[in-house]
């Protein structure tokens, strides 16, 4: 079968361009608050690996599922989610998605966007998109899975059976692994053999493929193909991307086990840069940009700000399934 040709439009670039920038700029503006203690918890950069995000996700459907990572920022704003959700997240506030709980990648929406929120554990989500990308073929819906895994979880049990059970029933399912090359502070070399972690796919019988993290055209076109494969029938589809992260962990991070010439090369290779290079934008459609997300990320950060922390009955919100507020006596009066 010919396939169409994946480059989009002029106007869907420039909408990549904007979610690319938007993106970098909340990043930012996040560490800037972090510095200023504002932040509550942790705090995850996806500095140098935006394409990833961006690519992935503008090649999914409307009705498709999303399982996030913590630095899948790009993605999730993509779906539909907001720069307000995010800093809410951030400062714990009662308006956040959480109500204030958590913070991070931590929350979702599945039946309005379709994201999926984030599970901690490292290659859980292989398993719990696998089950919903099973359970939409058993219903006759066209829904596709996508999810996300660092190449340190590629060594994780949860991904080798979370894959191999949506490899086995053919569910429509996606995950991408984003070679980074450190699992924390261990190197990829220091916990494969591989050169192409997509090589993995050969133990469970489905493609596999390999792109660049850094180019959002080429991401795209490799997403939509493994997702057009996936929604035909074709079963789950496996696809590495390699890129660079260009922060620490987190801010606690100082990155020191990485070479400085390592860090160097890779910020040659910036993903908005080197699109910017293909994209070309004018003065006006840059202007233009750089205005809309200058007041997009003033007003939710502002919006954040000035928002209030939840009271501590909130806590009991959300945790049974009538979501009402459970009054628990202390001992003391219990036994009084």
């Amino acid at each position: 079968m010919k396939r169409k040709s994946a480059v989009p439009p002029r106007p869907v670039q420039l909408e990549m361009y904007y979610q690319l920038r938007l993106a970098r700029a909340i990043d930012e503006r996040a560490h800037a608050l972090h510095k200023q203690g504002k932040v509550v918890g942790g705090l995850f950069s996806n500095l140098g690996q935006e394409a990833i995000s961006i690519g992935t996700a503008f090649a999914l459907e409307k009705g498709d599922y999303l399982g996030p990572m913590i630095r899948n920022l790009g993605a999730v704003l993509v779906r539909g989610h907001t720069p307000r959700d995010i800093f809410t997240q951030y400062l714990a506030r009662a308006t956040s998605p959480t109500r204030g709980k958590d913070n991070s990648q931590h929350f979702g929406d599945i039946e309005r966007t379709g994201v999926v929120a984030y599970i901690s554990m490292l290659g859980i989500q292989v398993s719990v998109l696998g089950g919903m990308a099973l359970g939409a073929k058993l219903k006759g819906e066209p829904r596709v899975a996508l999810t996300y895994i660092g190449d340190g979880a590629t060594s994780t049990g949860d991904f080798y059976e979370g894959l191999n059970f949506a490899a086995v029933r053919r569910a429509p399912l996606v995950v991408v692994i984003e070679n980074n090359r450190y699992g924390y502070s261990t190197p990829t070399s220091e916990q494969s053999l591989l050169t192409d972690l997509a090589e993995k796919s050969k133990a469970f019988g489905i493609p596999g493929y390999v792109g660049d993290g850094n180019d959002v055209l080429e991401v795209h076109r490799l997403a939509k193909r493994c997702i057009d494969d996936a929604r035909a029938g074709g079963g789950a589809q496996l696809l590495e991307l390699k890129t660079f992260r260009m922060r620490g962990h987190a801010p606690h991070d100082a990155q020191d086990y990485v070479p400085k010439e390592l860090l160097e090369e890779w910020k040659a290779k910036d993903p908005i840069l080197r699109f910017e290079a293909v994209l070309a934008p004018s003065a006006a459609e840059r202007a233009d940009v750089e205005e809309r997300i200058r007041t997009l990320v003033d007003d939710a950060v502002r919006f954040a700000e000035e928002s209030p922390f939840p009271p501590g009955e909130e806590a009991y919100r959300g945790v049974f399934e009538d979501d009402s507020i459970i009054r628990f006596e202390p001992w003391w009066e219990r036994h009084a």
